[in-house]
């Protein structure tokens, strides 16, 4: 097993940070289909049954899980919709379900905006590398985040997801650094074991009060104890 915080070395210049359940969570606790897809959904199919709603959207998790890079959106809520028997979806709910939503769709953990500002003052250099669709960006400019990031790496963009190497480097080399001189940021421990394989720095950030005793990965419960590993 990996020992705990201690496997980072303070020479550490830059993280590379992924997004989801890291800097940025769902309101509603579930990432995908967006949280009003019911509501659209009722507006232009109305009799649709609630009771088929976890099988299709198992069905279009299937479809995420498959796809070697993202899948696109109108893939994934094709595969939904077909699940629940609507196999010709009309133009003005794929394009309503396209939309970015009116209200946001995440919420930023609290102690992120705080560690952000104190790693930029300290001259890190930080990159988000995350298996997410394109808009991401246009995300983070909305949550008011994007300035604290030299570059984004989008799997939907770059056309692989995480564990593939080409992720983790894309964020490295965007940063101008060496693998071994960055920090990796994932609450995935495969994705962060897989980061170490490939001769970076990297922790799991487990932030459920209860971890699981299985993570042999290091791990932090809070972007908090980044501040003493990086930035000096």
């Amino acid at each position: 097993p990996y020992p705990d915080r201690e496997v980072i070395d303070v020479s550490a210049r830059g993280v590379l940070f992924d997004a989801g359940d890291v800097l940025i969570g769902p309101i509603n606790g579930r990432w995908n289909p967006r949280y009003d897809f019911e509501q659209i959904l009722s507006r232009h199919v109305p009799d649709v049954s609630a009771d088929s709603f976890p099988a299709a959207f198992a069905a279009g998790q299937r479809v995420l899980d498959a796809a070697q890079a993202t899948a696109s959106r109108t893939e994934y809520h094709r595969a939904i919709l077909h699940a629940l028997g609507i196999d010709r979806p009309g133009t003005a709910l794929l394009a309503e379900l396209e939309q970015p939503a009116a209200g946001l769709p995440v919420a930023v953990f609290p102690d992120v905006r705080r560690v952000l500002e104190r790693l930029r003052m300290d001259g890190v250099p930080m990159a988000v590398v995350s298996d997410s669709w394109p808009d991401l960006e246009d995300l983070f400019r909305r949550l008011d985040l994007h300035e604290f990031f030299q570059t984004f790496v989008i799997s939907a963009v770059l056309g692989c997801r995480k564990p593939d190497p080409r992720m983790y480097r894309a964020g490295s080399d965007g940063l101008g650094l060496p693998p071994r001189e960055c920090v990796f940021i994932d609450d995935d421990p495969e994705l962060v074991a897989a980061a170490i394989d490939l001769g970076y720095q990297a922790m799991t950030l487990i932030r459920d009060p209860n971890p699981p005793t299985t993570t042999t990965t290091p791990r932090i419960a809070s972007l908090d104890d980044l501040i003493a590993i990086v930035g000096r």
